[in-house]
């Protein structure tokens, strides 16, 4: 268990910013008050990931940096690295790595994943784990300078720029571990085909067991063979109201 520094905290947590406890082996995240903040679906991807000891695994669009310290709290993967497009985000993920004292197993790279060259340059990764924008971009209308449409809509990259830098990241059979929305099945399954990254593992995740899903997590296979498995559906409350046993147990409550 770490215990965090005082003074490291007075140093390394700016104005406008918090301090989240993970609840994971005393690793802390430092994130915006008011600017997109992790939710349950990078929360629900990290578990979802097989991660295995000795692992090299790359994170993309990986914002506050939530899922490599996840991963990094829950596994003994040798090294996550970050890729984000965002100075000011991996400037701040930066500093969640020297205030958990977690530089030698996690990093952060500012960068733009259809910088092919650059991905092209980066060592390749057993894993590559992905929460990706979820919504289309089609008004036109969107300020691509707003770090929430960013965050939230194809601004700056859409679904097939990450498959692409997916595949290009992966070593031969690695695989890749994505969160997305259930509407937008048809087109990870084409475009993870098209770029030889075989459709493998689907979850379904359902607000309750009345209510349709709202998340889909995927793993896919660098050049892998033809088989998917449907595993069984996720539901993140139960029927009176409160967290499932499972999110439970995901979040470390149980």
């Amino acid at each position: 268990m770490r215990i965090i520094d005082k003074e490291m905290i007075k140093t390394l947590v700016w104005d406008g910013e918090t301090l989240d406890d993970l609840q994971l082996k005393g690793i802390h995240l430092i994130q915006k008050k008011d600017a997109f903040r992790f939710g349950v679906d990078a929360v629900l991807l990290a578990n979802f990931a097989t991660v295995r000891k000795g692992n090299e695994v790359i994170d993309l669009c990986t914002g506050t940096g939530i899922i490599p310290f996840i991963i990094a709290g829950k596994t003994e993967a040798r090294r996550v690295t970050g890729i984000e497009i965002q100075r000011e985000m991996v400037e701040m993920a930066n500093r969640s790595t020297q205030l958990n004292m977690l530089e030698d197993r996690i990093t952060f790279i500012e960068e733009d994943l259809k910088n092919l060259k650059i991905m092209k340059s980066i060592p390749k990764a057993d894993v590559v784990t992905v929460n990706p924008p979820y919504k289309l971009n089609q008004s036109g209308i969107l300020n691509p300078n707003d770090k929430t449409a960013i965050a939230r809509h194809e601004v700056l990259c859409n679904l097939e720029d990450v498959i692409i830098a997916s595949r290009i990241l992966l070593k031969d059979n690695g695989r890749l571990y994505m969160v997305h929305r259930p509407e937008r099945l048809a087109d990870i399954l084409c475009l993870m085909r098209k770029h030889k990254i075989e459709p493998k593992r689907i979850r379904m995740v359902h607000p309750n067991t009345k209510k349709a899903p709202n998340i889909i997590l995927v793993e896919g296979q660098r050049d892998g063979g033809q088989f998917l498995k449907l595993e069984p559906p996720l539901y993140v409350y139960n029927d009176e109201g409160g967290y499932s046993d499972e999110i439970n147990r995901i979040y470390g409550r149980e």
